[in-house]
């Protein structure tokens, strides 16, 4: 009897918390109420744990085509202080996912609002802690949204060989990742499209408030392999691993495989082979012995010799025969006689 009274105390305490915390709504489906709960949880009870950045903290398992990377970072004015930060913690995140040196990926940073501002160039940072050092030193530059003329300073400034660009003849891919979070105050498609006509590959990240047409004028095609929105600041990070997928060469074979012989890396995946004198079994994994095909080559001259022989003694066998008929036959007509 005493189950009952608890029983119905527990789900009132249930519906309470519900209510109070906006996780329990059954039947509801409207989208619009869920995208509104969704950001409210993000821009308050689901932050993530707050993240300073670490210059020190590398952590990789990248093995990055060579790039010349340069970030384009919008720091105006509707970009909080906290925000800012947000963007350089995804700016060492970035660093971190990636093979980093001289022969490696280059990385250099611009930082624009009103103005734009080098932090650093290709040619200044070829190692991480170095690099995030770097990154953490910035300072948001306030005021307007110069978007065009960030991309233009960055192709005439940062993406030169005397900034530290490796020459067209070393085939190195150049790529340009804009993170902004408003409407830019000047012509983007125009120097975008000149940036993108001198070989260099743009991603357009979008903020908040980020107008997507712009990023469409300033992404490379495919757009949507290089045009990306998140909601806040506080969520960036995740493109992250986004970003991972597609600048990195990930090594299946170093994170893990079940190959018995040879591990083969293949893009994101990777097959297995065996070695020399094994086949690769039906599980494409273990590996057997090759079978060995035993051909036996006898004397030319000693097959010759055995097939005449043969045939020399059919035809003595045949004669002989004959002769017996023969014999048997001339008996049986003595015997009639």
């Amino acid at each position: 009897m005493t189950s009952l009274p608890w029983s119905l105390l527990c789900c009132t305490v249930f519906l309470l918390l519900s209510e109070v915390f906006g996780t329990y709504h059954p039947g509801v489906r409207d989208p619009q109420l869920i995208a509104a709960q969704s950001y409210a949880q993000t821009r308050n009870n689901g932050r993530p744990p707050v993240r300073t950045l670490n210059p020190s903290k590398t952590d990789s398992q990248c093995r990055s085509r060579p790039l010349d990377l340069v970030f384009i970072i919008d720091s105006s004015r509707s970009v909080r202080p906290g925000e800012f930060e947000k963007v350089k913690i995804f700016l060492a995140d970035m660093v971190d996912t990636l093979d980093v040196g001289s022969e490696a990926t280059r990385v250099a940073v611009v930082n624009y609002a009103s103005t734009v501002k080098i932090e650093f160039f290709l040619k200044d940072h070829f190692n991480k802690p170095d690099m995030k050092k770097a990154i953490s030193r910035i300072e948001p530059l306030a005021a307007g949204t110069m978007t065009g003329l960030a991309i233009k300073t960055a192709v005439n400034e940062a993406f030169t060989e005397q900034s530290g660009a490796r020459p067209r003849s070393r085939k190195i891919s150049k790529v340009a990742i804009i993170v902004t979070d408003g409407r830019p105050q000047d012509q983007v498609e125009e120097v975008s499209a000149t940036a993108r006509a001198a070989g260099i590959e743009i991603y357009a990240v979008g903020v908040d408030r980020a107008d997507m047409r712009s990023l469409k004028l300033m992404a490379s095609i495919p757009l949507d392999d290089h045009v990306f929105y998140v909601e806040t600041y506080g969520v960036i990070e995740k493109l992250t691993s986004k970003f991972r997928e597609t600048l990195c060469g990930l090594d299946p074979c170093a994170m893990g495989h079940e190959c018995e012989h040879i591990c083969v890396n293949s893009n994101a995946s990777y097959y297995c082979k065996c070695r020399s004198g094994y086949i690769l079994n039906a599980d494409k994994k273990t590996c057997s012995l090759k079978p060995v095909k035993v051909e036996v080559v006898e004397d030319p001259c000693k097959c010759e010799a055995r097939l005449a022989f043969q045939k020399q003694t059919q035809a003595a066998i045949q004669r002989l025969t004959a002769k017996h008929i023969l014999s048997v036959h001339l008996e049986n007509m003595v015997g009639h006689l």
